[in-house]
């Protein structure tokens, strides 16, 4: 699907319902984004595709590639990656199963066009999987804890808060590693 077929499927959704696009937009986009969008000349992010077909009630899957590989074709990128992998992660955040959302992300190389929305969702997940582990497994909740903080701070939703979080719970398992390394240390003496 190009921009300008999203772009005709969004406004025959909005002229169905007799909205307006101010009706449509509330405060969550511009008008003049949606205006882009409609005409084809704007590519919105999954997160505003999911905030129009909830709006409009229409299905996310109309507003969607079939394939990675259209939205590939549409920005001239090589690669493809199904955005069906992103939506999948973030309902599987939403129910807590960081793991399996993290894993649905996949690696960095994968991501091209959605990078910001990846790296977004896997420091999320890579941050809660940190906290869940702190107790069993204090090495890996840290690599996973450092991993979240440097993709808190890339990407258009750069989250610092989430960054300092990370960063504090890496500084608190480190001095949790250093106090059980220092009891086996002085228990050899």
């Amino acid at each position: 699907m190009t921009a300008i077929e999203r772009g005709k499927r969004i406004k025959e959704a909005r002229i169905s319902k007799k909205m307006t696009q101010s009706e449509v937009v509330g405060d969550f986009i511009t008008r003049n984004m949606l205006s882009q969008i409609e005409s084809g000349t704007a590519t919105p992010s999954v997160k505003t595709l999911e905030y129009l077909a909830e709006t409009l009630d229409i299905p996310i899957s109309e507003l969607m590639p079939s394939t990675g590989s259209e939205l590939y074709e549409e920005s001239g990128a090589e690669q493809s990656v199904p955005l069906e992998k992103l939506i999948s992660a973030k309902e599987l955040y939403a129910q807590g199963r960081y793991s399996e959302a993290a894993a649905e992300i996949g690696s960095e190389q994968s991501w091209a066009v959605l990078a910001d929305e990846f790296y977004a969702v896997k420091a999320k997940c890579l941050y809660m999987l940190a906290r869940e582990l702190a107790e069993e497994n204090t090495v890996k909740a840290v690599e996973f804890a450092k991993e979240s903080a440097a993709l808190s701070e890339r990407g258009f939703y750069a989250n610092s808060e989430l960054k300092a979080e990370a960063v504090k719970l890496v500084s608190v398992l480190a001095e949790k590693l250093a106090k059980y390394y220092a009891g086996l240390i002085s228990s050899g003496n």
